[in-house]
């Protein structure tokens, strides 16, 4: 093979396969490398938009821990690719967008779909390249994966040229063997005079806390955290990507805290942990907006340490002792350096502290029985997710959409187990990428069930994708919450202004009929009394199935900005 010839498409393949990349998001295009990865057993997933496409290479990312791969052709097809491209970035997901170009000589010439791609992407992605020399092929490859999934992960888009990609080259002197599609890439930890500080501030501290973030799943460190939580006997919240970071089941564990602080929510009891602590450890966690109910949740009198792979995110609003590195590999050495501080005060203090959670826990399900058990119709969300609680296994991936979607999962879903997966798309929390996300996860796992929650407004976005599941065998449950309104849309200008505009309401769309023209099965549910049978039948693997559940208009999530409102009710 060392003499051997091929196109620059057939060697972006084989080193595609090297990577161990097995699937690639794609519509054909570009036609030269999806042709030669097919020809190698390489799965195109043929998306219907672009947009959904590179969703699609996200949710895939978050559960395979392997770099997502999307390809698109250039012009209209490569703008799509920037809003999934951006929710990858601000999410930390390692994404390697291969795009075509116009071919070489042609540029600057005003081609059929010419444009400056290169200042397109600069601003959504962490790397992008533009390949002009055919022999420097395995180079630009390898550069991208490695800057996808080393540092903090992202995504990348690799531009290739439609006549690069045809022409024939040798292979490269220079050995190219190593495989760099899993992430992360590196384990880079703190000093250790910086993990030494550290430990002796959880080893004096009276209330601290940990609030996990996102970060914990993209390092796979679930159970270094969880381990953590228990040696060293400390409470944990989670923000909403960071749901399902430890088992929400554990004594210690108090849920998902961030806005969801309203009336009938875990937030409005637990918020009280972060508040009375004197340190915060922050893991994997951007402190942004939603996480910290806009900044005000972390007390000016705590001290801070703030452990994230991106340097730049540690000290962004909270001064804090710096534990730069991959979450994991830091928690084992700040684990090990505890286990030799005399943590006996904290050990002391562990069942009376478990007693409040659980307390917490019992008050927040009493508070909200009138809508978890209600046989109301419209159906309340909450009952939806209660009856959804039943079924769950740990092995269940609960995708959502943004918005209220992401929302009721957040704060009504309980996670059953460290590591247990909630992909809610929070980097900057774009409608409509509930199902591709879901899509995604899915062919990650094929074998474990997923189920989407999604809104019928941020739904309207991806109809066409039923098409992509059904055609592509991705068997997936759709809930899909039917209100006949852009709900946060209606509620915030109705909290900020005493009205809403014309946009909020939807006219009458039936989603069982979209679906079933797709070949999905599909029922539309009014009474909750039917949610079991057919929540039973979407997670039993035998299909897709997509359940239009006709929703309370009147119902929100208990986020802070409803908060006022909802108690004047």
């Amino acid at each position: 093979m060392a003499t051997d010839v091929f196109t620059v498409a057939e060697r972006i393949s084989y080193s595609l396969k090297r990577h161990d990349v097995t699937h690639i998001f794609a519509q054909s295009l570009p036609s030269a490398v999806i042709l030669a990865a097919e020809a190698i057993g390489i799965r195109q997933v043929a998306y219907r938009q672009e947009n959904m496409g590179g969703t699609m290479a996200d949710g895939f990312a978050r559960l395979s821990g392997k770099v997502g791969v999307v390809a698109a052709q250039n012009g209209p097809a490569a703008t799509l690719l920037v809003p999934p491209l951006a929710e990858a970035l601000k999410a930390s997901v390692p994404i390697v967008a291969l795009v075509q170009d116009v071919e070489r000589d042609q540029a600057d010439r005003n081609a059929f779909q010419e444009l400056d791609h290169l200042a397109l992407f600069q601003s959504c992605t962490k790397w992008v390249r533009k390949v002009i020399v055919a022999e420097r092929i395995d180079d630009y490859v390898d550069a991208a994966f490695t800057a996808a999934a080393s540092g903090r992960p992202g995504p990348v888009a690799l531009l290739l040229p439609a006549d690069l990609l045809r022409e024939q080259i040798t292979p490269s002197p220079f050995r190219r063997e190593a495989a760099l599609g899993h992430w992360p890439l590196d384990r880079l930890r703190p000093r250790n005079s910086d993990i030494e500080r550290a430990a002796s501030m959880i080893a004096a501290a009276h209330a601290p806390i940990i609030i996990a973030g996102g970060g914990v799943h993209a390092s796979r460190a679930a159970g270094e955290l969880s381990a953590l939580q228990d040696e060293a006997s400390l409470p944990v919240v989670t923000t909403n990507m960071g749901k399902g970071a430890v088992d929400e089941h554990h004594p210690l564990s108090a849920g998902v805290l961030g806005a969801l602080v309203g009336p009938r929510s875990l937030g409005r009891h637990t918020v009280a942990l972060v508040e009375e602590a004197d340190l915060v450890i922050l893991v994997g966690t951007r402190t942004n907006q939603n996480g910290t109910d806009s900044w005000r949740q972390i007390p000016r009198s705590a001290s801070v340490i703030h452990v994230d792979v991106d340097p730049a995110e540690i000290g962004r609003t909270y001064e804090a002792v710096r534990l730069a590195g991959d979450a994991a590999e830091t928690i084992r050495t700040l684990r090990s350096e505890l286990a030799g501080r005399d943590l006996s005060y904290r050990t002391s203090r562990r069942n009376q502290l478990a007693a409040r959670i659980a307390g917490f826990w019992r008050s927040f399900d009493t508070e909200r029985q009138s809508v978890t058990r209600s046989d109301a119709s419209p159906i309340r969300p909450e009952r939806i997710m209660f009856e959804l609680q039943q079924l769950m296994t740990a092995d269940t991936t609960v995708v959502a959409d943004a918005s209220y979607s992401s929302m009721w999962v957040a704060g009504q879903l309980r996670g059953l187990s460290p590591g247990m997966r909630f992909l809610l798309p929070r980097g900057l929390a774009g409608l409509g990428w509930g199902l591709p996300l879901a899509l995604g996860a899915k062919a990650a796992d094929p074998d474990k069930p997923v189920v989407t929650i999604v809104g019928d407004g941020g739904f309207a976005h991806s109809w066409a994708e039923l098409e992509t599941m059904v055609r592509s065998k991705l068997p997936i449950l759709i809930i899909v919450l039917n209100n006949g309104i852009l709900g946060f849309q209606r509620d915030a200008e109705s909290a900020k202004f005493g009205r809403s505009t014309t946009a909020c309401s939807f006219a009458d769309v039936d989603h069982q009929k979209i679906a079933e023209a797709c070949g999905c099965p599909a029922v539309r549910i009014f009474d909750p009394a039917d949610l079991p049978r057919y929540l039973e039948r979407g997670l039993s693997g035998e299909g897709p199935l997509l359940i239009e559940v006709m929703t309370d208009p009147g119902a929100h999530p208990p986020l802070s900005l409803f908060a006022a409102m909802d108690q004047a009710a």
